[in-house]
């Protein structure tokens, strides 16, 4: 699996990423959103430029334009509920996307021990298409791992696969180097040391889908 850190450049990634850190920017739960939608959007810009591409002719008032576009067939992949503003940021980049969506949570036993239990899923077929799968943050990696492999269980094995997770914790960049594909492409925004006894990142950011959305029960 290949890893590639946008926050590793200046830009303007950045100043989102300080914002949804930000214990009292983050209280905004709809420029929090939107950081996470404009994430996903420059995720999808770098990812269109690795994607085969057709040359295309457009008839202009005044002549002809050819440019070169992208031209493979993209899903648009995600975790219920904290990457679907991520999920919309991808979305609105590629436009003629399929989607998919897993429901998947942590569910702990009387030890206090967590697995990845799912639910629902839904996508269109995936046979040699190129998934993109988008997930706010990727503590163990169990949840995208588990999500991928419920997807190529109901729509079949993609033909290239990108993860788009802004904030990972180093362990699950190791764990999923292991587990998935070797040509995957792992896209973040930064790449956390810490992992606490209960999987949480640290520095991290907090529970993404709250903060999103509100609390839960």
């Amino acid at each position: 699996m290949k890893l590639i850190n946008l926050g590793e450049q200046s830009s303007v990634l950045n100043s989102f990423v300080a914002q949804l850190r930000d214990k009292n920017i983050q209280k905004d739960s709809l420029r929090f959103r939107t950081n996470l939608e404009r994430l996903g959007q420059i995720f999808a810009y770098e990812i269109s430029k690795t994607l085969n591409s057709v040359e295309k002719q457009v008839t202009t008032p005044l002549g002809i334009a050819t440019l070169k576009v992208p031209d493979e067939q993209i899903v648009v992949a995600t975790i219920l509920r904290a990457g679907l503003p991520l999920h919309e940021g991808v979305l609105s980049c590629f436009d003629n996307a399929e989607n998919a969506f897993v429901a998947a949570y942590r569910k702990y036993d009387n030890e206090g021990e967590f697995h990845i239990h799912t639910e629902y899923c839904t996508c269109p077929e995936l046979s040699g298409k190129t998934l993109i799968l988008a997930d706010t943050m990727l503590a163990t990696g169990s949840s995208v791992q588990v999500a991928y492999e419920v997807l190529c269980q109901q729509g079949g094995v993609p033909g290239k696969l990108h993860l788009v997770c802004p904030f990972a914790s180093a362990q699950a960049v190791e764990n999923l180097k292991k587990s998935l594909p070797e040509e995957a492409v792992l896209w973040v925004a930064a790449v956390d040391p810490e992992l606490t006894s209960h999987s949480y990142i640290v520095p991290g950011l907090g529970d993404a889908g709250d903060l999103c959305y509100g609390g839960k029960l």
